[in-house]
């Protein structure tokens, strides 16, 4: 008896009169959920593991970064920059005044000449005709548009001698629809056509199709005529794409040599083009000259392609400011 009334002054055991304490809910867990004994890590080695993973994957982020790079760089190099380096090293191998004498030969300029002019037309006609062509597979339906839109196509696909070969069977001196080309800068422009159709077309489709056709039907609402409407709502959306179809094509005809090999002739100073000068100068044992014309075509396309980079440039930055 005494001893219970000691124990009742000293008050209840904490190991077996207590009440047992809740127990501490992981931090990791849900709330409200007591994860089993065992089944939850440590916080500390949790996020150990946590950091382990992010300097493992920045580690593999790291290494391929400089991977990728080292590779684009190596196969630029072998596919571009090492073939127009040793044409250039060619090109000057007597010095400046060599490849200037090469370049202004009467011959040479010529070709270069008859090459620039006709690109020019080239491009000027795939200006106008090749977004006739893009605005009718957009925006209207016939029977038949599926094949016409694959034949677009079809100068990529097609090698070009071929289509010197289809273009004189057709416009040569038995043309059998009396039309003789051969020989002439109109053969060069029709052949020139053909390799260059796609290029305007391809790049005023996608933006025909994004276009906006209720600020079209708002100004015809508003008494706005069809020119009026192309002139002063599509042709603003359509124009940097067709100046970059335009560019394209042109650089594209000032290379060419496969479509015009036939029909043209080789007429030096008349239907010579630069590709088919190349030629003959190394034909005849003149690989300066040839190097020379070949380093001139290069720097037109290069001037033609970085115009072409500064104009969308810019463009892209007026709508930006518009947006």
């Amino acid at each position: 008896m005494t001893s219970d009334t000691d124990q009742q002054r000293r008050g209840p055991r904490p190991e077996t009169d207590a009440a047992p304490l809740p127990p501490r809910p992981d931090a990791t867990a849900p709330d409200g959920i007591r994860p089993r004994g065992g089944d939850a890590a440590p916080r500390g080695e949790a996020s150990g593991g946590a950091a382990r993973g992010a300097r493992h994957g920045k580690g593999l982020r790291g290494l391929r970064r400089p991977l990728g790079i080292g590779i684009v760089t190596l196969w630029l190099s072998v596919i571009v920059l090492l073939p127009l380096a040793a044409l250039t090293v060619a090109a000057f191998d007597e010095g400046l005044a060599g490849f200037w004498e090469a370049v202004t030969a009467p011959a040479a300029l010529a070709s270069l000449w008859v090459t620039v002019l006709v690109s020019a037309v080239v491009a000027l006609v795939n200006a106008v005709l090749g977004t006739l062509v893009a605005w009718v597979l957009v925006r209207d339906e016939f029977r038949g548009k599926r094949f016409v839109n694959a034949v677009i196509d079809l100068p990529f696909a097609l090698p070009t001698i071929v289509a010197s070969i289809v273009l004189l069977s057709l416009y040569g001196p038995n043309s059998p629809i009396g039309v003789e080309l051969n020989a002439t800068r109109w053969g060069l422009v029709v052949a020139l056509l053909f390799v260059t159709l796609p290029f305007v077309v391809r790049s005023v489709q996608p933006v025909l199709i994004e276009a906006d056709r209720e600020v079209e039907e708002a100004a015809a609402s508003l008494g706005a005529t069809t020119w009026t409407t192309f002139r002063r709502i599509v042709l603003p959306t359509l124009g940097p794409a067709i100046l970059s179809g335009t560019g394209l094509a042109f650089a594209r005809a000032i290379g060419e040599y496969g479509s015009v090999v036939l029909i043209g002739g080789n007429i030096p100073r008349e239907t010579q083009v630069a590709s088919q000068y190349i030629q003959q100068q190394i034909e005849i044992d003149r690989p300066l000259n040839a190097a020379a014309v070949s380093v001139a075509l290069l720097a037109i396309a290069f001037v033609t392609l970085l115009l072409l980079r500064v104009v969308s440039s810019r463009s892209q930055r007026r709508e930006e400011r518009d947006a």
